[in-house]
């Protein structure tokens, strides 16, 4: 590296500080958390596919694993799918008897860094003869190709492609995942052995890791290079997972240089020209500048100097149009990338940074970086550093939760039966798998939070069969299944405990569980977790986000600071209370149509954990006459449904609330709690049923609140006109028997 100026040490302390700092989170206890929480992520995901049997395996590939990104850099999540079917050799000799195997071919007709793969017959190492599906093509040499197409069959249906990624979006414009479906290869002789011995004794990579890398094979993806005249049927090898392991494997100034390098080049560059240097791109120069050095020059206080070398580095690239790559050296990623014009406006912005000697850092926007290194340089930090990498912590712990509760779905959507008894069975089916002996710990982690969000219902269901008449071996059966699920959150399994003794009508035990669950509940720290659909949720409480930073264990924390939806799927329905039993059928035939293939969870009772403890409350102090309790339940439900912020179910909380108050009589008050419900949901709402039936068991409503129902019903558009007519019938009704009583009472 060149000589180090006067002045470059205290530059490097205080950009270590600030990117280090907790205002950006790239230090060692945040990249640590996001790797644990990410590869639990993965294994989850992974677990779920192997115990339905797919051959498809998940990894997590990219900054937010690496723990190369800030909140600003807005880094997607990108996901490789490994789908196993599939044997892709290099050599006939490594064909399996039985499989569906593929030859790699690399010839003049192949780019650089890409194959054709040859389809081969199951049952001898011979070539297939006989195109196989719309896929698969005749060349001129006689051969039956894969085409790169057929990894379009697999994907998701709101997917854009880009490239050889399905993008996913929650608005439009802003994609948030990238899945890359690819097919494993397991042969060493792809990856070039000169690349394996070309490395010094004692420079990075060390032996160990390219051991590995030599071991950890290749994935083939499907996408050809831009403007080949093959590009259908060429397929990019892809060295994804020995890339993600050297990441993992870098020190702090190495990342942080790397993140640094994003940014720099996300301000400098213009937004039209950012795909011309990509991350990856970055990441192998990176990569290269690490293995031309020693690994002990990448220390704190040598970071400025190290990006120097780095920002050189890349400027010789862009210069020379040519960055190999770092496994396949054969392959220039900088190969046509440049358009005419493009080149000289890059090269003028990297030498503009190059030779500003440090002071372009502090034009940086992205994350305030450049105002908060000139407040470090005058010896001032932001007050609100701790704060970004709290919330950091808090969504990291949301992502894991939202991916137990997803999958756990997946098992209940796929094993669920109208046969109560069949669903058990198919439920019983993933219980012993936590003795298989090729998990990993982290897949044991992963397959016991899972579980555990099946035990609860496996054990309603069971009570659920008989409530009325549990014997003793039964309601041992169920007491056990439950018990092992009952720490997945604070609250929502045992609240499904206690409705199961209140469906039996043992009020005692459902009032001492609820009371538990209350003290509990610390309503300053604990998170409502709706995972049922995607809906804009509002900042994670303070104390809650500072939970996730300061545990280091964060899976363990589930059961002390989130609060799930309380779910009842139909073979449940014994061991819930009537009023949420409505809400199983909350869909008409015309709402079936607006469903999306999110909606999936209309078919169930679902409700918010913390006004489901309330109701709950307020049912059991009824049954048992303590009036003043059951008023302050009542009020609480009122409390949540107003002022929590991240309810995913608040018109279900209105609708059970409305029917609280028709047991108070106060039948005004619950139409407007319906009417306010179907203000949330106007499509598959079961607040539609609660107002007819309410007004056709009244006798006389208040005039104010008839002309509220007139005006809401008359701007529901998704009501039909049936449903429309019987409802002004019966208001019209009742509104004349009204005017007729008080005529008379005149």
């Amino acid at each position: 590296m060149t000589r180090i100026p006067d002045y470059a040490h205290n530059l490097s302390i205080r950009l270590s500080q600030v990117v280090g700092g907790d205002v950006m989170g790239v230090n060692e206890k945040m990249v640590k958390k996001r790797r644990r929480m990410w590869l639990l992520n993965e294994s989850i995901f992974s677990l779920t596919q192997q115990l339905h049997g797919n051959a498809l395996k998940w990894f997590v590939i990219g900054s937010q694993i690496e723990g190369t990104t800030t909140p600003e850099l807005q880094s997607d999540t990108d996901w490789l799918g490994s789908i196993n079917i599939y044997n892709v050799i290099q050599d006939l000799s490594e064909w399996e008897y039985g499989k569906q195997n593929l030859l790699m071919i690399q010839d003049e007709n192949v780019s650089l860094g890409y194959c054709f793969l040859q389809i081969l017959r199951d049952d001898a190492p011979l070539p297939q003869e006989v195109e196989v599906n719309d896929h698969s093509y005749t060349d001129g040499m006689g051969r039956i190709l894969l085409k790169n197409t057929f990894v379009n069959v697999v994907r998701h249906v709101e997917a854009e492609r880009n490239g050889p990624a399905h993008s996913l979006q929650r608005v439009p414009g802003v994609f948030y995942m990238d899945i890359v479906n690819a097919f494993p290869c397991q042969t060493r002789s792809v990856q070039p052995q000169h690349w394996l011995n070309q490395h010094m004794e004692g420079h990075w990579p060390t032996n160990d890791m390219i051991q590995f890398c030599r071991n950890t094979g290749c994935f083939v993806v499907g996408v050809g290079k831009k403007g080949s005249f093959n590009e259908v049927f060429e397929w990019r090898i892809s060295t994804s997972l020995a890339e993600r392991y050297l990441m993992l494997n870098l020190n702090l100034t190495q990342i942080r240089c790397y993140v640094l390098m994003k940014m720099i080049l996300k301000t400098f560059i213009p937004k039209r020209f950012s795909d011309i240097i990509s991350s990856f791109i970055c990441k192998t120069v990176l990569l290269h500048c690490i293995s031309y050095t020693r690994f002990d020059e990448w220390k704190e206080n040598n970071i400025f100097i190290c990006l120097s070398f780095y920002l050189s580095t890349l400027y010789n690239c862009v210069q020379n149009e040519y960055c190999p790559h770092f496994f396949i050296t054969q392959n220039n990623l900088m190969s046509e990338r440049f358009t005419p014009g493009t080149k000289p406006l890059i090269l003028e912005t990297l030498r503009y940074v190059i030779e500003s000697n440090g002071r372009a850092l502090l034009e940086i926007e992205c994350d305030n970086f450049g105002l908060s290194l000139q407040s470090s340089l005058n010896g001032f930090l932001p007050r609100d550093a701790h704060f970004i990498s709290t919330h950091i912590a808090g969504f990291l712990l949301t992502d894991t939760v939202q991916a137990v509760n997803k999958c756990a779905f997946i098992f209940l959507r796929e094993r669920s039966d109208n046969s109560p008894r069949q669903t058990m069975q198919n439920l019983l089916t993933l219980m012993p798998n936590h003795h298989n002996d090729n998990f990993t710990n982290i897949d044991r982690i992963a397959y016991r939070l899972i579980t555990q969000q099946l035990c609860g219902t496996l054990g309603t269901i069971i009570a659920s069969s008989n409530i009325k008449q549990l014997d003793h071996l039964t309601y041992k059966k169920a007491i056990s299944f439950m018990s092992l699920g009952i720490d997945t959150d604070v609250a929502s399994r045992r609240l499904k405990l206690a409705s199961m003794f209140y469906c039996a009508e043992d009020i005692e035990k459902t009032e001492l569980i609820l009371k538990n669950i209350e003290e509990r509940y610390d309503l300053s720290v604990v998170e409502p977790m709706c995972t049922c659909y995607d809906f804009k949720k509002a900042l994670r409480k303070k104390e809650f986000n500072r939970s996730c930073y300061e545990s280091n264990v964060e899976f363990t924390l589930l059961k002390h600071i989130t609060a799930l939806c309380v779910c009842f799927i139909r073979c449940e329905i014994n061991c819930c209370p009537l009023e949420l039993q409505r809400e199983m059928f909350r869909s008409t035939q015309e709402d079936f149509t607006y469903r999306s293939e999110d909606n999936e969870w209309m078919d169930m009772a679902v409700v918010d954990s913390l006004p489901y403890l309330y109701f709950l409350q307020y049912k059991t102090y009824s049954r048992l006459g303590r009036l003043d309790d059951k008023q302050r339940a009542l009020s609480n439900i009122s409390r949540t449904i107003d002022n929590e912020p991240n309810l995913g179910h608040r018109e279900t909380a209105l609708n059970l609330l409305g029917q609280c108050m028709e047991q108070e009589y106060r039948k005004d008050d619950a139409l407007k709690c319906f009417l306010k419900s179907l203000k949330i949901r106007s499509r598959n709402n079961a607040a539609k049923v609660h107002i007819f039936r309410l007004i056709a068991s009244s006798a006389l409503l208040r005039q104010d609140v008839v002309g509220d129902i007139l005006v809401a019903l008359s701007s529901f558009k998704t009501m039909s006109t049936f449903v429309m007519f019987i409802g002004l019938s019966f208001i019209c009704f009742y509104i004349s028997i009204s005017v007729f009583y008080l005529f008379h009472l005149l």
